[in-house]
């Protein structure tokens, strides 16, 4: 059995293989992204030593690695399951000798270590001779940050499973996947720093998974957290990647319990 999901994993790597120079250009993209913030935050620190609990060092290296970290945690799983749904062929895939939504996170994995390889890295190396980039000088910094970006990937997968599958609820959801998209960026930390919202945001923010997809893990890199605050960041990480498989199975079997198929 995992002998299949390794296969399907190397299919959807294979198959962004194919499509791989356009990833060159999305470097780019993010290159400019990520230039256009860092003059904006240098703009706003103003000489000031720190801001939010970071340095202006730490938030271009923050702002750096949280776009090139996307590009791995990055899927549209989720208008995969959509077009599947409308299109009947979730029927199949639901009497087939495996676990449907397991294939779709193994495929987002796919296509999140190519990215990794492919853009990621790549991006990431371009960008450190253009910014003053900051790395890790200790190992297990480099260890704690993996694992964070590991749970990161499974958390916006997560997310993006449940707006899947509220096609089946929805029937056409396509304005929901688009604000889920907006929602996730803002507030995980990815356009804004967490640490840089008003207190009362912040507070409420502390009760929803999306710090856990770019935040945490831009502060683990950055080093803005360190010994047990690492810790508790990886475990708030464990802890919404366990809640969220909650509301997943629910769905998924009220789904094929209750499933109309449109178009099927």
């Amino acid at each position: 059995m995992l002998s299949m999901y390794a296969e399907i994993i190397r299919i959807r790597f294979l198959t962004m293989l194919a499509y791989r120079v356009n990833y060159y250009s999305g470097i780019v993209v993010y290159g400019i992204n990520i230039g256009a913030y860092y003059f904006l935050w240098n703009a706003i620190y103003g000489g000031q030593s720190t801001m939010g609990g970071m340095t202006s060092l730490q938030m271009v290296t923050y702002v750096a690695i949280s776009w090139m970290a996307r590009a791995f945690y990055f899927n549209n799983i989720d208008r995969e399951m959509a077009l599947d749904i409308k299109e009947g062929k979730v029927a199949i895939e639901m009497i087939r000798p495996y676990n449907y939504l397991l294939v779709k996170m193994m495929q987002g994995l796919g296509e999140g270590v190519f990215r990794l390889l492919f853009f990621s890295i790549p991006g990431m190396l371009i960008v450190s001779f253009i910014f003053p980039i900051h790395y890790p000088h200790s190992v297990s910094t480099w260890m704690w940050y993996a694992l964070s970006l590991l749970i990161s990937f499974t958390i916006n997968t997560q997310i993006n499973l449940i707006t899947g599958l509220l096609t089946f609820f929805f029937y056409n959801n396509d304005g929901l996947m688009r604000a889920k998209r907006v929602v996730v960026d803002l507030f995980s930390g990815l356009i804004l720093p967490i640490s840089f919202y008003p207190l009362w945001a912040q507070e409420i923010l502390k009760y929803l998974p999306f710090q856990a997809i770019s935040y945490l893990p831009g502060v683990i890199f950055t080093q803005a957290v360190k010994g047990q605050a690492i810790y508790s960041a990886v475990f708030i990480q464990v802890i919404w990647l366990l809640v969220l498989m909650i509301p997943i199975q629910w769905m998924w079997w009220r789904a094929r319990k209750n499933v109309i198929i449109q178009g099927g």
